[in-house]
């Protein structure tokens, strides 16, 4: 007898899981949202169901709905938002599999009775400086074997499976159509390195995967684009999560200080537009250029709200332990994650003090 997922999350029911997602975050930024059961608790809240249409076992929420929960999850434990939007882009790759790949992987993952990852960053923005593929998939009698590397993976300690992608082996180049696949992370073959130590984030359990000779357990039909994209709603939506963490932090120093009232009353009224603009392009679309302008302006708005809340929280917030000391570290990693060039560019020509053009050379080119 199939067991029927909660309603996902809104209102006060995420309201609820947000307070026990918060109950647990110091554990969570030590170990892990795996380890310290607030995955767990996303899954028994119906959290991870939404993300899963109802036929594949799940509940099926609006895409409005999802960046909600994003934005607010976010702002209450950004290593457990950082590890739901991983889970969520393996589902979404995997949910393009046959019937009979969705209803072996959906179902579990969807009560949390499995955990997944992805890692695919060696198909978007990792290493492809290198001008071939680090990871490589060869047909084999039995189905498929990757060899080479997963640089960045979170999670990949405290996972069951993992959502990859590979060139195959005849392919002359990193550029070509990749095949995905899904791995048994107790698989022979796969070592995985000791999580890294993150400036920030290092409970996410990031990690780096070696494959040598790993059998694939499925297979996914490989997508028409030539890779996955970058810088999705998603990393908007828990950008302006951390931002709004950040701005309590601001709004209570302002209740002792008249003179922040406008500051935080600026900075409240510019993440409220990007959010209206978030919510918007969930029904309405966004174009590739838009949304990229969109992240810019809330990767901008993280790193500038939380030194703002810094300055005014003075000496103490320096100190380590503060809450604004982490977020200070935290805004840091939207800088590095998951950029798309024309966002990465941007930012470095704000950083520098000069005038950005779309059309413009290549701050990369030699």
């Amino acid at each position: 007898m199939s067991i029927i997922s909660p309603q996902f999350p809104t209102g006060s029911s995420l309201a609820e899981l947000c307070k026990e997602i918060k109950s647990v975050d110091k554990k969570t930024r030590e170990l892990g949202p795996w380890e310290s059961g607030a995955f767990s608790k996303l899954a028994s809240h119906g959290c991870l169901a939404g993300w899963i249409k109802k036929n594949d076992g799940g509940t099926e929420a609006s895409e409005t709905e999802i960046m909600r929960l994003l934005v607010s999850i976010a702002s209450h434990c950004l290593t457990t938002a950082l590890a739901l939007t991983q889970w969520a882009s393996a589902v979404r790759i995997v949910s393009r599999g046959s019937q009979e790949i969705r209803m072996s992987f959906l179902p579990d993952l969807a009560a949390g009775r499995q955990f997944t990852t992805v890692g695919i960053s060696q198909l978007s923005t990792s290493r492809q400086h290198l001008g071939q593929p680090i990871l490589t998939a060869r047909r084999t009698d039995m189905g498929w074997s990757l060899n080479g590397k997963c640089p960045w993976v979170t999670g990949a300690d405290s996972v069951n499976t993992l959502v990859t992608g590979a060139v195959p082996m005849d392919s002359k180049d990193s550029q070509a159509t990749p095949h995905f696949f899904i791995l048994r992370m107790n698989s022979s073959g796969i070592q995985v390195a000791s999580p890294m130590d993150l400036l920030a984030l290092t409970g996410s359990r990031t990690s780096s995967i070696d494959l040598k000779d790993v059998s694939t357990e499925a297979e996914i039909t490989p997508q028409t684009e030539t890779g996955p994209q970058t810088g999705g709603l998603g990393t908007t939506a828990l950008a302006i999560g951390s931002t709004r963490s950040s701005l309590a932090i601001l709004e209570q120093e302002s209740f002792r200080r008249d003179a922040l009232k406008p500051i935080t009353a600026e900075l409240e009224k510019e993440v409220s537009a990007i959010e209206t603009i978030l919510f918007k392009a969930t029904i309405d679309g966004i174009s590739t250029q838009e949304r990229n302008l969109l992240r810019q302006r809330a990767n901008t708005l993280v790193t500038r709200t939380a030194q703002a809340a810094l300055t005014a929280s003075k000496g103490a917030g320096f100190v380590q332990g503060h809450p604004i000391e982490r977020l200070i570290r935290e805004s840091m990693f939207f800088l590095v994650w998951s950029c798309p060039q024309s966002v990465t560019e941007s930012l470095l020509c704000d950083f520098a003090g000069i005038e950005s053009h779309a059309d413009g050379p290549s701050i990369n080119t030699p």
